[in-house]
């Protein structure tokens, strides 16, 4: 573990998570209520025993910087650091990265410590929980050159990812991008839990750093898994690592609001209360959730909150959260707020009749996510009223029919959405 770094992909712009994407990187959006996606593979590898990490960023990265730096603070006894690692201009190249590879490939000039043998690469808009100690092993068993993790998926969800196809000792032998056509993959079953599935590469990959040099530096692909993983094959020993476990991508609109609820679950999928595995984020020292007279069901309240004489059904209430006076939340993702106002603002709000930071009261929202430090007025109704499945606005948008409000929006008294 001390030889392998481990490289997080921090995004480009992130366009299937807009407007969640506007003022930060996929990385740096609010997960769960507390967390950041970014603690996800940072988390998975901290507890692996894996923490040497670079997070690679370019893209409205401020935010992600921040979280980064104000949060992962390794003792400087266990040789292990996490730090950010931005796009720079050089001599050589003016350009910001052009893809996943192309990042890799113009930060391997600072990966020169000759004690690194293999570098792990992991996308930073995944849930899962692996030890990718785990991987190491099959990989050392192997005696790979690279490693693909994969997770096992029915035909129906073959059209979403890329596809491999391995023989019996797990070597891989073809890989389709997205199969639009049963033909295409007919050959490529494996059975699994006396079913067929199919391999779908996880966007996790470990390679001898020697071989991942030789890579990069032998073509000038941008793509990991469109171009560099499929070109792989024929020169180089690749093997599929089969994740036996949870695992989704929740780059889009859709899937991140289905994973958070998935979180609200008597048994969820990613167990977060799990002390062996934990999934770390900034500290903040906030008091506990303060409730008052509130009906709750199937919900998770992050610390700091301020409930009051409102009802919450299978919802994410965030960090800070505010909900007034006879307000109702359904099937929603609250992410909270940044900071608290004072007895100051809030009187000023009323002066100048804008609406505090928070649910104000007798509102009705149903599936929506509420982005952080969103002013919210008495009376207004979420509900998505025409049921829209497309729209785009300034300060909200329709995205699959989930109502998005963006971050900082106000939202005034009275208003129907």
């Amino acid at each position: 573990m001390k030889d392998t770094l481990c490289l997080v992909l921090g995004g480009g712009r992130g366009s299937r998570l807009y407007p969640l994407t506007k003022d930060r990187c996929k990385p740096a959006v609010p997960f769960a209520g507390k967390y950041r996606l970014i603690d996800i593979p940072i988390s998975n590898s901290l507890n692996s025993g894996f923490n040497n990490i670079y997070v690679l960023t370019q893209f409205n990265s401020e935010s992600l910087n921040k979280h980064v730096t104000r949060t992962y603070k390794l003792d400087t006894f266990s040789g292990g650091f996490v730090e950010i690692m931005a796009a720079e201009q050089s001599m050589e190249n003016t350009e910001w990265f052009q893809g996943t590879a192309d990042a890799v490939r113009r930060c391997l000039k600072h990966f020169t410590n000759p004690y690194i043998k293999h570098v792990l690469i992991l996308s930073g808009d995944q849930l899962y929980k692996m030890d990718f100690r785990k991987l190491m092993r099959f990989h050392l068993e192997k005696e790979s050159q690279v490693t693909i993790a994969c997770n096992p998926v029915s035909a129906q969800h073959t059209k979403e990812f890329g596809i491999m196809c391995a023989d019996k000792s797990f070597r891989i032998k073809k890989f389709v991008e997205k199969p639009q056509d049963e033909q295409s993959i007919a050959d490529m079953a494996v059975q699994f839990k006396e079913k067929p599935h199919y391999l779908a590469s996880m966007g996790i990959y470990l390679f001898n750093k020697d071989v991942l040099r030789e890579i990069l530096s032998r073509n000038k692909k941008a793509d990991f898994g469109k171009e560099v993983i499929p070109d792989s094959f024929t020169r180089y020993l690749t093997h599929a690592y089969l994740h036996d476990g949870y695992w989704k991508d929740i780059g889009t609109i859709k899937s991140f609001y289905e994973e958070n609820l998935t979180l609200t679950d008597d048994l969820p999928p990613v167990d977060l209360f799990d002390e062996q595995w934990q999934f770390f984020t900034r500290p903040r020292h906030l008091p506990p959730a303060k409730i008052t007279n509130a009906h709750i069901e199937r919900s998770t309240v992050a610390e700091g909150s301020i409930l009051y004489n409102c009802s919450v059904r299978h919802s994410i209430v965030g960090l800070r959260s505010r909900i007034s006076d006879g307000s109702s939340i359904e099937n929603t993702i609250i992410m909270g707020a940044d900071y608290y106002e004072s007895i100051v603002d809030l009187e000023e709000n009323q002066k100048r009749k804008q609406p505090s930071i928070g649910i104000g009261k007798y509102c009705l929202l149903k599936k929506a996510i509420i982005d952080k430090n969103v002013r919210i007025g008495d009376n207004v109704k979420i509900i998505n009223q025409k049921n829209i499945e497309n729209f785009q606005s300034e300060s909200y948008s329709i995205v699959d029919g989930i109502v998005v409000i963006a971050k900082n929006a106000v939202i005034a008294s009275g208003t129907v959405i």
